[in-house]
């Protein structure tokens, strides 16, 4: 195909975002084949090597049938930051661009998509330091009265989350005490570092109960491909329970299951409940804030690849 040959020149680049278990990378896997593309994940916990079953990372075989880039490439002893997930991300952009290949990022985590189209509000980094004792002050202070603390501080941002938002409370909170500017203020800024080019970005939201049924299939699936041995791995490094990968949906339950304090048929249908509320939040956040140049109503199909692939074709 002729047309592949020229994208990267005029600095173009697919966002393709979608809820867990929507069927976006396999949409992300035939475009990244149509046009010579590299396909980068945009999902928080993908990212980390330690839970490919649990986290449904593409297969061994889609990964060798085309580039895939910010798979697996942390430990989950690390904390990838939004920052830092970008400024992987603008790299691997780059290199797709020089290769002459079409950058395909491909997630569903609505900080990294806002990341890449948005930029960044120019907040410094935390220190570790200040972070623990962030997370060590609202385990004893507990969800409530630390988001009235948080409302003391920055009441424009204490209004906009519940006390059970737990990991933007805390990162609120976080910011006004290093820096001892309201997080409120720091987003007013000008934002910085959103990747410089010609998105064509593609919402794909199927029929919510096409998708719930999906994640009940999906995760018996991820139950036989070994997942409850995965999280054994993981609870064995015995990481801080306050790190992302710690915090991924399933691992608590499942590791309830190894320490015997939970029945696993009881762990599963709590996965599959929570893994549901997770997807309907997606769907909130991407017909609310995602700004989309095709959107995708029905389970990807190859009349769907057909008609998504035209549409690409009129917009680049």
């Amino acid at each position: 195909m002729t047309e592949k040959q020229d994208y990267h020149k005029d600095r173009h680049y697919i966002i393709i975002a979608g809820p867990t278990a929507s069927g976006k990378s396999a949409m992300a896997l035939d475009i990244a084949r149509r046009m010579g593309g590299v396909i980068i994940n945009a999902d928080s916990m993908q990212i980390y090597q330690d839970l490919s079953v649990l986290t449904a990372r593409p297969s061994e075989v889609d990964m060798q049938a085309v580039p895939h880039r910010l798979y697996g490439v942390m430990d989950g002893a690390q904390n990838c930051s939004v920052g830092k997930w970008l400024a992987l991300a603008h790299e691997e952009v780059t290199l797709a661009w020089q290769a002459g290949k079409m950058p395909i990022l491909v997630g569903g985590t609505g900080m990294y998509l806002q990341a890449a189209t948005d930029g960044l509000s120019p907040i410094p980094d935390i220190p570790e330091d200040v972070r623990k004792e962030v997370i060590a002050q609202h385990r004893k202070m507990g969800a409530e009265q630390f988001h009235t603390l948080l409302a003391s501080h920055d009441n424009e941002i204490a209004t906009r989350l519940f006390p059970t938002d737990t990991q933007r409370v805390l990162r609120a909170m976080e910011v006004v005490l290093h820096t001892g500017t309201p997080l409120s203020v720091w987003q007013k800024k000008p934002r910085l570092s959103r990747i410089e080019a010609q998105a064509i970005s593609i919402r794909h939201l199927p029929p919510r109960q096409a998708i719930y049924e999906r994640i009940e299939a999906r995760f018996d699936k991820m139950i036989d491909a070994g997942a409850l041995d995965e999280v054994a791995r993981l609870s064995a490094r015995k990481l801080d329970p306050d790190l992302p990968v710690m915090k991924a949906l399933g691992v608590k339950p499942l590791a309830a299951v190894q320490a015997g304090q939970l029945d696993e048929a009881a762990a599963i249908e709590l996965i599959k409940r929570d893994t549901r509320r997770y997807a309907k939040r997606q769907i909130t956040w991407l017909r609310n804030n995602f700004i989309s140049k095709i959107d995708t109503d029905s389970l990807f199909s190859e009349s769907l690849s057909e008609k998504i692939f035209s549409k690409i074709l009129e917009i680049a």
